[in-house]
This record gives structure tokens, sequence and C-alpha cells, in this order.
């Protein structure tokens, strides 16, 4: 089982780092974004069985709730550090050019994929801290400091609640809502470089 994983890990990222690198809005980054969530599902399937856990759904909302007022504190604070900045607003250029829905639909179904595997059979293969080192090193495809920093606690986060609930759905849940509260919130924070603006007051 583990050869399948590493395979669908290596398939993952380097689908994960093209679609990043891809132009923002285009139909490229939208079925690279769509094979990155396949290629995660369909690993989860090919390794067996996914634990649902206990049926939480409160506290994870909660919990994703308060990680975002955490993030959204800590980008009041990169707003103002270029490398940062960069790092941010280039990610969030797919959510400022591309088509609303297309871009939130891609979001949180690629969240949901990234729990079943990783929170799935790679947390059975490997345990909460050696899932969590490859959902950081999935994301070093990237080449985004900040999409790696983010992967780093999330992922901790993701894997402690995996651990305590015994499957993937308390994680997914929590990803799921924070992802979607990052897209509500942070795009007016970080506006396009190219639109003349700098960072939000």
């Amino acid at each position: 089982m583990k050869a399948v994983l590493a395979a669908v890990t290596a398939a993952g990222s380097g689908l994960l780092g093209a679609s990043l690198a891809s132009r923002p809005g285009s139909r490229r980054f939208r079925t690279l974004t769509a094979s990155v969530a396949a290629t995660w599902l369909a690993g989860a399937r090919a390794a067996g069985p996914v634990p649902r856990g206990r049926p939480h759904v409160v506290q994870p909302v909660a919990v994703a709730a308060g990680a975002f007022g955490v993030f959204y504190g800590c980008a009041l604070v990169a707003r103002r550090v270029p490398p940062l900045r960069r790092a941010i607003t280039g990610v969030l250029a797919h959510a400022h050019r591309g088509p609303a829905r297309s871009v939130a639909l891609t979001t949180l179904a690629t969240g949901a994929a990234e729990e079943v595997f990783f929170r799935g059979p790679l947390y059975d293969a490997c345990g909460a801290r050696g899932s969590t080192a490859v959902y950081v090193l999935s994301t070093v495809a990237t080449r985004n400091p900040a999409l790696v920093l983010a992967s780093a606690v999330m992922g901790t986060l993701f894997a402690a609640q995996r651990g305590r609930s015994g499957g993937v759905q308390a994680p997914l849940l929590t990803h799921v809502t924070w992802s979607a509260l990052m897209l509500a919130f942070l795009p007016r924070l970080f506006p396009p470089e190219d639109s003349g603006g700098g960072p939000a007051e």
C-alpha cells in the first residue's frame, strides 16, 4: 500500500504545482485543480476504506472559524511584509481573475479530497507526524512559502482532529469551512499586483 500512497502523493503534488503555476483564471488552472482533487480521491479509494469517524459538526466548524481568525490576523501583518504579500497575492490571483463559482468549487473540492487522502489512508500508514510531513512536502511543489507555512499549521491541526475523532469527517469539515472563509475574506486584503493599489486599509 505504501508504494501506492507514494505514487499518488507524487502525482498529486506534481499536478498541484502545475495548477498554481498556470495562468490565473485559465481553463488549464481549473482542469489541473480538478485533476488534483481526483488524484487524491482515487488514491484514497485504491488504498482501501476511509474511516469517517465520529459525526461531529459544530466543533469542526467552530475550530475552522477560530483558525480563520488567527490566519486573518496574520494576513494583516503579512501584507506589510513584501515577500509574504507577494506570495499570498500570487495565490489569490486565481480568486481575483477566475470565475467566482468555479474557483470556490475547485477550492472546496480540493480541500475535501486532501482530507480524504492525507487524513485517511496516508494517516493510517504514516501516523500523525508522518502524514503531516508528507502533506507539507506535497505543498512545497507550489513553491509558495505562504502555502507551505499554512500547510504546516493546518496539517498539524487536521492530523490532531483525525486522531481525536477517529476519522476524516472532522478535519474535512474544518478544512472546507476554513477554506471558504479564507476565500471569502482574504482577497480584499491582497488586491492584484497590477491593480495599482497597495494593501487594503
